[in-house]
C-alpha cells in the first residue's frame, strides 16, 4: 500500500468533488444567503441541526454566525440544536430520538425564523422530523443534502432552499457541506457589511 498514493488521491477526488458542485451550488447557495440575511434582519434566527459530522457542522455554523466569520461586526443570532446534553437525552429518553430537534423547532421557531438543516443522505429521521416542525412554526427551510437529497427532497416547500450535493460518498459531501457553510458566513457578512 502506497499511502503517499492514497492521500493525494483523497486530495483530488475531495477538489474535483467541489468543482463539479460549484455550477450546481452557486445559486442555492445565494438564495439560502438571501433567505438567512432577511430572517436575520427581521429579528429572526437561524437554527441548524444534524448528526454527527453534520452535529459539528451545525454548531460550527452557528459559532461563526453568533461569534464572527472573517469580519469584526455584532454577533448574529444562530442555534444549534445539537449541543445541549440535557434536552437531546431527555427527549431521546422521554419521547423518541426522532423528536429531539423537532421538539426544540416547536418550541424556539418563530415565523420569521430558517431551519438549516443538515443530513448527508437527505434520510436522518429526526431532521425530517424537524422540516416539518418547521413548516408548522412557519419557517423556512435551508436544507443541506447529498445523494440526490433522499426524503428530504421530497417534503420541502417551493420557498425553502436545498442545497444538494452532486456525490454519494458521504465524506466528500461533508467536504462540501463545509465549504458552504463558509460560503454562507462570507455570504451573510458581504450583504450585511459591503465588500472588503
Amino acid at each position: 500500500m502506497n499511502l503517499v498514493a492514497r492521500i493525494s488521491q483523497q486530495f483530488n477526488d475531495s477538489a474535483q468533488t467541489k468543482i463539479d458542485a460549484v455550477e450546481p451550488l452557486s445559486g442555492p447557495i445565494a438564495q439560502a444567503v438571501e433567505l438567512m440575511v432577511q430572517c436575520l434582519m427581521n429579528n429572526g434566527k437561524v437554527m441548524a441541526c444534524g448528526n454527527g459530522g453534520s452535529a459539528a457542522d451545525s454548531q460550527h455554523f452557528a459559532a461563526e454566525l453568533l461569534n464572527r466569520f472573517e469580519k469584526e461586526r455584532p454577533g448574529l443570532a444562530a442555534i444549534a440544536l445539537t449541543t445541549d446534553t440535557s434536552t437531546l437525552t431527555s427527549i431521546a429518553n422521554d419521547y423518541a430520538y426522532e423528536q429531539v430537534f423537532s421538539k426544540q423547532v416547536r418550541a424556539l421557531g418563530q415565523p420569521n425564523d430558517v431551519l438549516l438543516a443538515i443530513t448527508t443522505s437527505g434520510n436522518s429521521p429526526n431532521v425530517i422530523e424537524a422540516i416539518h416542525a418547521a413548516h408548522e412554526r412557519e419557517m423556512r427551510v435551508v436544507a443541506l443534502t447529498g445523494k440526490g437529497g433522499g426524503k428530504i427532497a421530497g417534503i420541502l416547500r417551493p420557498d425553502d432552499v436545498h442545497i444538494c450535493v452532486p456525490a454519494d460518498r458521504t465524506s466528500r459531501i461533508q467536504e462540501v457541506h463545509l465549504l458552504t457553510i463558509h460560503c454562507l458566513c462570507d455570504g451573510i457578512d458581504c450583504l450585511l457589511l459591503g465588500e472588503e
